[in-house]
């Protein structure tokens, strides 16, 4: 635990707070409800330094190994992990047809106000009626107009965690909420996020820096007590099957917990909006630092701008071939590189990848 500590005052405080945190919570729970008999915390007083020393040692252990698989823990919530190929295709066909459910509906709600105001083209009178003949978007539009414009913004915002690019789409919510701010730096400016993330995290500013870890903390929290409850919910389900001291207690632990697993999922879906906020300012205020620190100037044109990244993530992704030496036209002169400041490196614990 000193350990864990002195990594949080180092940089360390998306650890303590993400993983660290909700692991305590788990091993209360775990403490209290299923195995009491081992921790003692059902004679806190009279055992109280078995239970602390049993309540850090395993508080420390569950949050350093959930850290430590959070990529791949991560990846099965994204729907990329795990997942047949049948069941990945069923999900992404039906999370496909939710956003252009969604799309569709903003788009009637909006003709039907231009309607009212008595602006709508005829090209636009003809797509509301089609959109008022279809049999589920006539239905939406009924109710959605009823509800107003603060339900506008709610669909909006559903709609704005799905990625722009069809193909790109998800098995799951949390994958296409991910999905959608890892596509955002190539979908604008052909700058491949993923491939150049440790550069990017390395260019920017401090302050960007810090608000894309803070961003992803919460969604770290709700992620990694979602899976402390499946395993404290596993745990009193042996202990069940072994006879437990105390059935009644383990049936409501583990019937109490269940559920709470689907209310963390949501709630770190509606966190990642923070965390894809901070990286979409990290690839707007990044860009001109990281092409100052890798000799580059930034092109004036943005078309010029986007072929400029495209020829690097290849670059960088696939080695150098034939056509990429496109890149020596955007190269800095070594004497303005060299006058340029040197990037600062992110801090201890900082900087990590999207999942």
């Amino acid at each position: 635990m000193t350990g864990i500590f002195q990594s949080a005052l180092g940089g360390g405080r998306a650890l303590l707070v993400g993983w660290v945190l909700p692991s305590l919570i788990n091993v209360l729970i775990l403490g209290f409800a299923v195995v009491p008999e081992l921790s003692r915390f059902d004679a806190l007083g009279a055992q109280a330094a078995r239970s602390v020393i049993f309540g850090l040692v395993a508080t420390a252990v569950l949050g350093l190994v959930l850290a430590a698989l959070q990529t791949p823990l991560y990846r099965v919530l994204e729907g990329y992990l795990g997942w047949p190929n049948w069941l990945a295709r069923v999900r992404r066909r039906r999370h496909l047809a939710r956003k252009h459910l969604l799309r569709n509906r903003l788009d009637a709600a909006s003709l039907a106000g231009r309607e009212r105001a008595g602006h709508l083209t005829d090209d636009e009178r003809a797509a509301l009626k089609a959109f008022r003949a279809h049999p589920v978007i006539s239905r939406h539009l009924a109710r959605d107009l009823r509800k107003g414009p603060v339900w506008f913004a709610v669909l909006d915002e559903r709609l704005h965690r799905y990625p722009l690019d069809d193909g790109q789409v998800a098995p799951t919510r949390l994958g296409n909420a991910i999905r959608r701010f890892e596509e955002y730096g190539y979908d604008r400016y052909r700058l491949d996020s993923q491939v150049l993330w440790f550069e990017l995290n390395a260019a920017v500013p401090e302050p960007v820096r810090k608000q894309t870890d803070e961003a992803r903390m919460s969604v770290d929290f709700f992620i990694c007590l979602l899976y402390g409850h499946l395993v404290v919910a596993e745990a009193a389900a042996i202990d069940l099957a072994m006879g437990a001291a105390r059935p009644w207690l383990v049936v409501a632990t583990m019937v109490g917990l269940l559920p709470l697993t689907v209310i963390w999922y949501r709630l770190a879906v509606v966190a990642t909006d923070e965390w894809a906020g901070a990286v979409r300012a990290m690839v707007n205020l990044g860009r001109q630092p990281l092409a100052t620190a890798l000799a580059l100037t930034l092109p004036r044109t943005l078309d010029e701008e986007r072929a400029m990244w495209r020829v690097l993530g290849e670059l960088v992704s696939s080695g150098f071939r034939p056509g990429l030496d496109a890149l020596d036209a955007y190269r800095a002169d070594p004497g303005d590189a060299e006058d340029a400041p040197a990037p600062t490196p992110p801090a201890a614990g900082e900087g990590s990848q999207p999942a």
